[in-house]
């Protein structure tokens, strides 16, 4: 989501990072390109003044610009502004209330509404171990409670029966009688949205709440709405009273100024973020984490922390044992593919690589995104079971068959052939080392002798 300004920002901490002294003057020149920056990316205007007029007041001090690595102590102070400006510390959904916790799902029809709706009672559900109960209140938009039953079935969360012809506040009573009488924990209700903001919308979320009296009143934006995403954020928090802002598609072509500016104009926490199409593809809001990210620095805890929930531990065990008794094969490399898309796909990845943002472009180049992974499986999987265990069976006339078999080219599959061999090469050279061996030379080690 924020590919544009990481760009536009770790380019400007680069510089800093570079020089050692550094005078006021350079300090309000960067800070000028920040503003800049934030600017292009629909931060508000209000938002960004604070926001500049903050660091520059504790980056032009006498102690920093006299300091040694002048450079590297303003952009912590970037960062650390950047934290409190995204709001300091996680905030999780909060639950301390009698069951059934009611939470009220608000927002614009097409913010993704639903679809949080289904990932927020999944997330409850499985890691927060409640017992959940989802119900519709969309009687306008076509198929709209379907839509939540379906996404409920996939998920294993239960949802409210739907009658027909029944109005929003009928359907509330009948869920909030049916999760006391079942002893359901949570009750996440997903209210209608209107294309645009109007009163009759607002009268019948103001007329839930006053009804459910919930816990958590939560507004789902959509990461690419733009500068709109501000008066939508005040016009809600206003009429309606908002408790929590969850933030869906922020995997989307978005600049995301915007709806990071939403907490600052409502004093609101940011605490869901949604990072795909998938039920469990949503994550809690960590400021210092996404701070790390808009600056180029990588998040390698998230990156941990996905491939501890995504990677099967016996799996990677055999593979592990495979490759250190030289058996990487094509199975392998399928193998770590398939992975890779468990934890969000190259995409979902990248972003919490350090220093990756510096290669986007000849990455983009490349071709290399989440299509190219999926083209190189469609590969391994033409192949016989036979190729898959010894690629050295794979002449020309195989590559052919490979490359229709997958709807790709024979120079695809020349491609992933190189891809092969280059790991094959470097797991041998793990596997020559030793665990001894590759702590002594570390990456050096590993690397092709020329």
């Amino acid at each position: 989501m924020f590919d544009g300004l990481t760009g536009r920002l770790s380019s400007i901490i680069e510089k800093l990072k570079g020089r050692g002294a550094l005078t006021e003057a350079d300090v309000k020149a960067a800070l000028r390109e920040v503003r800049v920056a934030l600017l292009e990316a629909d931060v508000a205007l209000p938002v960004v003044k604070d926001f500049i007029a903050h660091v520059q007041e504790k980056a032009t001090g006498q102690e920093v610009l006299r300091s040694i690595g002048a450079g590297q102590q303003v952009v912590k102070i970037v960062h650390d502004a950047l934290v409190e400006f995204l709001g300091q510390e996680v905030v999780d959904i909060e639950l301390k209330a009698a069951p059934p916790v009611v939470i009220l799902m608000v927002g614009l029809q097409g913010s993704g509404k639903t679809s949080m709706t289904a990932k927020l009672g999944n997330y409850l559900a499985k890691k927060q171990k409640q017992k959940v109960l989802m119900a519709s209140l969309d009687i306008y938009r076509p198929a709209a409670r379907e839509q939540l039953q379906i996404l409920g079935h996939q998920c294993h969360v239960d949802t409210l029966p739907i009658i027909p012809d029944e109005k929003p506040l009928t359907i509330t009573e009948r869920a909030l009688q049916k999760a006391r009488l079942e002893g359901y924990d949570v009750l996440i209700l997903d209210t209608a949205g209107r294309l645009h903001i109007d009163q009759e919308l607002m009268d019948e979320v103001v007329n839930v709440r006053k009804l459910v009296k919930p816990t958590e009143v939560i507004l789902v934006a959509d990461a690419m709405t733009g500068q709109d995403a501000v008066t939508i954020a005040k016009e809600f928090n206003e009429k309606v009273g908002i408790t929590a802002i969850a933030l869906s598609r922020i995997d989307g072509d978005a600049r995301g100024g915007a709806a990071l500016s939403m907490r600052a104009v409502t004093g609101m926490p940011l605490k869901l973020l949604g990072t795909g199409e998938k039920p469990e593809q949503l994550e809690l809001f960590h400021p210092d984490r996404i701070a790390t990210r808009i600056l180029g620095m990588g998040d390698v805890v998230s990156l941990v922390e996905k491939a501890m929930e995504s990677v099967d531990q016996e799996d990677a065990e055999k593979l592990a044992l495979q490759i250190q008794r030289g058996g990487f094969d094509f199975n392998s490399l399928e193998s770590q593919l398939l992975q890779m898309n468990k934890m969000g796909g190259l995409s979902s990845l990248m972003g919490m690589i350090p220093g990756v943002n510096k290669f986007q472009d000849k990455i983009a180049q490349a071709g290399v995104d989440d299509r190219y992974i999926q083209r190189q499986i469609a590969m391994i999987r033409s192949m016989t079971k036979k190729e898959r265990q010894d690629a050295r069976l794979i002449n020309g006339s195989r590559k052919r068959r490979i490359a229709l078999g997958s709807g790709t080219s024979v120079q695809d599959v020349n491609k992933l052939f190189k891809q092969f061999r280059d790991m094959s090469d470097m797991m041998k050279r793990m596997q020559k080392l030793g665990k001894k061996g590759l702590l002594r030379q570390g990456l050096q080690g590993l690397m092709p002798r020329r």
